[in-house]
């Protein structure tokens, strides 16, 4: 086989931290492990691309060891397939489309049987519609309900898609043990489980193997191999390393490396508003390296608004559901408030007039949310939460400076004009309580006025007003503390906690409302 093209005046003549081999030697031997590997079965691959560096030395490999095999032996199908979730940071985002479509055009040039997949959450689990049409709080630690959704399901699904026709398939994955000590122990967990060399079951999907092809590769091995050959379907390798330096804050992303040397896989890529670190240090880093980046601002300004260590005066005193939790005393605020979700709105759409307006010219276009997000927020706010004022075209406008494109929902037996919430307002005379839970009692007759079946209207009246029969969170808060109380006369001490009690963790409350 003829080895991948080499970048011109960096060949592997030097010793390199491949143990006693070098980067050459060690390539062919991980390329004829793929090649025998591809032509053991007939299971189709599924390779996972982010777009960085692991993911793309995977890549790599994969289409360097097809390109090397004669045609009658490209007997089945590789698919690559890349999660957008839709918020991811926007320089990333354009630098994997461009990635994907010249993937597509090389590998039909090249007549590989490599076909290449964009994947995206479905509306109603997108990162918008959980966070600012049901209120769900900002991602922490213990309440991690953005990856299952934006991450996970949009890939399982095509991956079941896969065995479903096939029975099997095999994913290609860009994981390193060198990542982690806790990534380290759980390949080594999955390892005692293979059923062939190489291949480890995935503990998540059925009828699934797990290939990892760079596993022993540190950050710096990985570089080394990427900048001594060009990639195989024409996006620059250099210009990914550009891209990594741009998110290191000192600008350096070393090759040539001893103990003591900093590396690249400090570099942190992925969606702009992740709240599950302190800090963007890759989106900071982009702005304070680059002054043509400046447009990103507004995105680093309303993630760190997202941010915050005590959101409770943005969330409503009760859950979803309307019940009641305490913790230490306190009632665990649920969702963000009306006030909270139309606020977030408004700051998402000034971030996107902002981009648009000052941002370069290939940002004049870009939707930080969709108009399909925006039609289940708003379905969310006024047929779920029974906020009838139905204020996000007003919003839209208002931000935008354009009508919102969507239906009239006054007409459609669900909204209430101004004119009918100024008197309902006026009637409860400043009493918000009242307002609300009358307001909520309205959208629940408009929702059930046009069912065929109104088996569980009353059912729903009764949770209503069961919801809003409280003058505000004081008033909560003292009758939970009393119901836990009367509850716990009736368990013994010896017995577990009611629901509800001190014992239990207000995030996994709030992890299991979600699920």
């Amino acid at each position: 086989m003829s080895p991948p093209t080499l970048v011109p005046g960096l060949g592997p003549t030097r010793r390199t931290p491949f143990g006693e081999i070098t980067p050459d030697r060690y390539l062919r031997l991980l390329l004829e492990e793929i090649r025998e590997l591809y032509r053991a079965d007939q299971v189709p691959w599924v390779i996972g691309y982010s777009g960085g560096k692991d993911s793309t030395l995977v890549t790599a490999l994969v289409w360097w060891a097809l390109a090397a095999l004669p045609p009658d032996e490209r007997t089945k199908t590789v698919h690559v397939i890349s999660t957008d979730t839709l918020v991811e940071n926007p320089l990333v985002a354009a630098w994997v489309g461009r990635s994907l479509d010249s993937m597509r055009e090389a590998a039909a040039a090249q007549h590989l049987p490599i076909e290449v997949h964009r994947l995206t959450p479905a509306v109603e689990d997108s990162f918008w519609t959980c966070l600012i049409g049901r209120g769900y709080a900002a991602p922490r630690p213990k309440f991690r309900w953005c990856t299952e959704r934006l991450k996970i399901k949009p890939s399982n699904r095509f991956i079941r898609t896969v065995v479903g026709a096939h029975g099997e398939a095999i994913l290609v994955l860009g994981i390193r043990k060198a990542e982690s000590a806790v990534r380290a122990k759980a390949m080594a967990r999955h390892e005692k489980g293979r059923v062939r060399d190489r291949l480890s079951p995935n503990g998540e999907l059925p009828n699934s193997l797990v290939y990892s092809p760079i596993e022993a590769l540190t950050n710096d091995e990985v570089w080394i191999l990427l900048m001594q050959y060009d990639n195989p379907w024409g996006h620059s390798h250099k210009d990914l390393l550009g891209l990594y330096q741009g998110a290191s804050p000192d600008s350096e992303c070393p090759l040539v490396v001893d103990t003591t040397t900093p590396s690249c896989g400090d570099s942190r890529f992925g969606c702009w508003t992740c709240t599950m670190v302190s800090q963007d240090k890759s989106l900071k880093a982009m702005i304070a390296n680059d002054d043509d980046n400046d447009w990103l601002r507004p995105l680093l300004e309303l993630r760190n608004a997202l941010d915050i260590d005590d959101d409770r005066h943005l969330r409503d005193y009760r859950r979803s559901n309307g019940s009641l939790m305490l913790f230490h005393g306190r009632l665990v605020h649920g969702p963000y408030t009306q006030t909270a979700r139309e606020d977030w709105l408004r700051r998402l759409l000034r971030a996107q007039r902002q981009i648009r307006t000052h941002g370069p010219e290939y940002v004049r276009d870009l939707s930080l949310i969709s108009m399909e997000e925006l039609h289940a927020i708003r379905h969310e706010w006024v047929v779920v939460k029974h906020e009838i004022e139905d204020t996000l075209p007003g919003i839209y406008q208002e931000e935008t400076g354009a009508p919102f494109p969507g239906p009239d929902l006054l007409n459609s037996g669900f909204g209430f004009g101004a004119d009918d919430m100024a008197v309902l307002s006026e009637v409860c005379d400043g009493d918000e309580s009242q307002y609300q839970g009358i307001r909520a009692l309205l959208g629940v007759e408009r929702r059930f006025r046009t069912a065929e079946r109104r088996a569980r209207y009353f059912e729903a009246l009764e949770k209503t007003v069961t919801k809003h029969m409280f003058t505000g969170e004081d008033d909560a808060l003292q009758y939970a503390i009393n119901r836990d109380q009367i509850r716990a006369g009736f368990y013994d001490q010896s017995d577990p906690a009611p629901q509800g009690s001190d014992e239990t963790d207000p995030n996994e409350i709030a992890a299991e409302e979600s699920s």
